[in-house]
């Protein structure tokens, strides 16, 4: 049986399978369906500074391979993640990594301190990608400027493994990942959703109250292969690879364009127990091609 483990900053993680932020609520959720703790890393959902409703309903659409989502970031706020949320999941034996979200580099970097106060935490990821706030989110991570000045601050308070997650509304997602690096990122997950929007042609409504979403599932694959392989080779630090993984194929195709591990979205509300599939795919797939781990197939990708 080949070797499943991956590194991502500090971070070990016992195979490249996670969960990514806002799909598999805060872990526990998804208990009955699988054996939670033999994931790789588990992304819990977005955490802000302060409480937040999140946007005016309807926020979520079907649209062809895929969905849009305007949730907005509702939560409760990183203290109410600490005292109410925390002793539930601190005891869960597989990394438990917090996303974090700002609506200024200030809420950012308080709620990177909440959460670094917390020994079971090991690792954020930095959500400076959100197409569906208003104010902050995605704003940060669509310039080289705004993208490093967030990471930067953050990292002076945060000292654990800090992942940060890009936002494909971008021109260049090569030039803003080495911008993060450069200020001290650990690791780089990508891609976020694909800003969207659906029509009702019946009402000459927008469908989202929001009028525009994040575009998610299959239908996003193809985007977020080339923003890997683009990204592994211009930064030196771990990547995690997601966008519309729905099995072990799609997970192997994203390792081989450069990502050292991956997260599982959307599929998650179609499968709840897709990851556990995925980890036992990766494992044939790596047994039949004669690996003997799977740090071989990291940017293995055939050119030429």
């Amino acid at each position: 049986m080949a070797e499943l483990s991956v590194n991502i900053g500090e971070l070990r993680l016992k195979n490249p399978v996670m969960t990514a932020s806002g799909t598999f609520g805060y872990g526990i959720e998804y208990a009955d369906f699988l054996d939670i703790s033999s994931l790789g890393g588990i992304v819990v959902k977005g955490t802000t500074l302060e409480h937040r409703e999140g946007n005016p309903y309807p926020r979520m659409a079907e649209t062809p391979a895929g969905m849009l989502n305007a949730v907005g970031l509702q939560n409760k706020g990183a203290d109410y993640f600490a005292k109410t949320i925390y002793p539930k999941i601190k005891d869960i034996r597989t990394p438990m990594i917090v996303n974090v979200s700002g609506s200024s580099v200030e809420s950012y970097v308080k709620c990177a301190e909440i959460i670094a106060s917390l020994d079971n935490i090991p690792g954020i990821e930095l959500n400076i990608s959100c197409p569906n706030v208003k104010e902050g989110g995605m704003a940060f991570g669509v310039s080289c400027a705004g993208a490093a000045e967030v990471v930067r601050e953050v990292r002076k308070v945060y000292p654990k493994t800090l992942i940060v997650k890009l936002s494909p509304n971008v021109t260049d997602i090569a030039e803003i990942a080495q911008a993060v690096e450069a200020e001290g990122a650990d690791s780089i997950s990508l891609i976020n959703t694909v800003l969207g929007m659906a029509i009702d042609a019946e009402k000459r409504r927008p469908i989202l109250s929001t009028v525009t979403g994040g575009l998610s599932g299959p239908c996003v694959k193809p985007i977020a292969l080339r923003m890997v392989w683009q990204v592994y080779q211009a930064v030196k630090i771990p990547i995690i690879g997601m966008g519309g993984i729905s099995n072990w194929k799609d997970a192997v195709e994203f390792i081989l364009a450069g990502s050292t591990a991956i997260q599982i979205g959307t599929y998650n509300f179609i499968d709840p127990t897709i990851s556990a599939k995925v980890i036992t795919g990766i494992n044939e797939y790596l047994d039949r091609k004669g690996f003997k781990s799977v740090q071989e197939l990291i940017g293995a990708l055939e050119i030429g």
